[in-house]
């Protein structure tokens, strides 16, 4: 799994990609983030069996955004995990960590 993002003046796009293996066979993968109020976001398969999709938001609103991954299974169960190369992780709620991504731009 990995996140990229690209800056403008005003917003900040950030892809999202989860690689076959981290996607263990799962049918659907959604970004669920606070962005968005923690609403799926699904993540397109590919060909190669990653997925991936981008979110844009706004630059300045938060330094940085909570996100999990959810997956659906072929049997419809579903279970979520964070992304395994994220920038950092903070304990959510639920005892367990949420991954964390920076919508800053780096500084030079």
């Amino acid at each position: 799994m990995s996140v990229s993002k690209r800056f403008s003046p005003t917003k900040v796009t950030v892809s999202f990609y989860v690689k076959k293996e981290a996607a263990q066979g799962a049918k659907e993968v959604a970004l669920i983030c606070e962005h968005n109020d923690w609403q799926d976001v699904a993540l397109k398969p590919q060909k190669n069996g990653t997925f991936r999709g981008s979110i844009t938001i706004p630059v300045g609103i938060k330094p940085s955004y909570q996100y999990r991954f959810k997956f659906t299974n072929e049997d419809g169960s579903v279970r979520y995990d964070n992304d395994w190369n994220a920038e950092s992780y903070t304990k959510n709620p639920f005892g367990e960590d949420n991954s964390v991504f920076s919508a800053l731009p780096e500084k030079k």
